[in-house]
């Protein structure tokens, strides 16, 4: 019973900053053997999610546990996750315009590989995040104000008035500044001056 306790102490830890979730990995690392998976599952004390991601059964509810799920199914072989939430998923976490996605988008390394059909809900982009363009909202990493709208300028899926409405409320809302995009060494020239212009010039 100690070590049964303790294992489960040790998972909650774990848990509470994943919104309930956790990979069949953590499980172990917290004291669990791999053959009692299936036990606690069938036990009704866990709930599988996807292929190594489980949730506690009994963790209250949170508000976006779908976040939480697809980040950890975004995982590498260190159990890791790689995805980071981007474009117009990105613009919703900040409210930056009226855009309300259908589907989840993240970004992932470009040699991201899953062996498993990708999920419909969800939208994959390729490319490699610098971790100051990334910052951590419940739990998940989401690309920063100033990444999202790169993304969107550069990748033109988003309307245009919807573009203009997203950067004119960042830089109203201080989420971006003009020394924040003059420094930002890792965009396009010709992006930061898009963006430039969609703010200052909206229907020029």
């Amino acid at each position: 019973m100690g070590k049964s306790r303790a294992a489960f102490n040790r998972l909650f830890e774990i848990v509470l900053d994943q919104q309930g979730y956790f990979t069949a990995k953590q499980a172990v690392v917290a004291g669990y053997a791999d053959n009692v998976h299936p036990f606690h599952v069938k036990a009704g004390n866990w709930i599988r999610e996807r292929r190594g991601i489980y949730r506690l059964a009994k963790f209250p509810p949170t508000d976006r546990p779908d976040l939480m799920l697809w980040s950890l199914w975004s995982r590498g072989r260190d159990d890791r996750p790689r995805g980071v939430f981007s474009h117009e998923t990105a613009l919703s976490f900040y409210d930056l315009s009226d855009v309300n996605p259908a589907r989840l988008h993240m970004t992932v390394p470009p040699g991201f590989r899953k062996g498993t059909p990708l999920p419909k809900g969800l939208v994959l982009h390729r490319a490699r995040i610098h971790e100051s363009d990334t910052q951590e909202v419940l739990g998940v990493k989401v690309t920063t104000p100033l990444r999202t709208l790169a993304d969107m300028v550069e990748e033109g899926v988003v309307q245009k008035d919807h573009q203009e409405q997203a950067i004119k409320e960042a830089f109203a809302r201080g989420l971006v500044t003009d020394t924040r995009l003059r420094d930002a060494a890792r965009i396009p020239e010709k992006i930061k001056r898009e963006i430039v212009r969609l703010r200052d010039n909206p229907r020029g």
